[in-house]
């Protein structure tokens, strides 16, 4: 059965902590999830993303302060730029935007982090693998 790979690059004060306390809390969420820490969201870039899928990601999502929140200021709205940029690029080349997303968080959404990692696991498994992935196979 087809177990994707999801990459949440995730900003440092907001994203990465609420991951933190869902694990506090216990929470149980996909396990495929790899978590990155940033500085902030808005240091994510159009490459950072594109590699991930090239080393074998099935899916990636970049997870920033809430809106109106960020502690560098504009951070989150930067990445959230970068990030339709990116989904509109892996559209062009045939990958697919839908497996690319961005998401807001405070530190406080710990249960919203575990239903972002499944909704993206669950998402990512409906699409199934990467196109990068089948091409490897077919490569072989």
């Amino acid at each position: 059965m087809f177990e994707p790979r999801i990459v949440a690059f995730c900003c440092h004060y907001c994203a990465y902590s609420a991951a933190d306390l869902a694990g506090s809390m216990r929470l149980q969420y996909a396990p495929n999830i790899r978590v990155v820490e940033m500085p902030c969201s808005g240091t994510i870039d159009a490459r950072v993303i594109l590699a991930a899928f090239e080393d074998g990601a099935d899916g990636v999502y970049v997870a920033g302060c809430l809106e109106g929140d960020c502690h560098f200021l504009k951070g989150n709205f930067r990445a959230k730029k970068r990030v339709h940029y990116v989904k509109k690029l892996l559209d062009d080349i045939g990958l697919g935007g839908e497996r690319l997303e961005f998401y807001n968080l405070s530190a406080a959404m710990g249960t919203r982090f575990a239903e972002i990692a499944n909704e993206m696991t669950e998402r990512i498994k409906n699409l199934g693998p990467s196109p990068l992935k089948a091409k490897e196979v077919a490569g072989a």
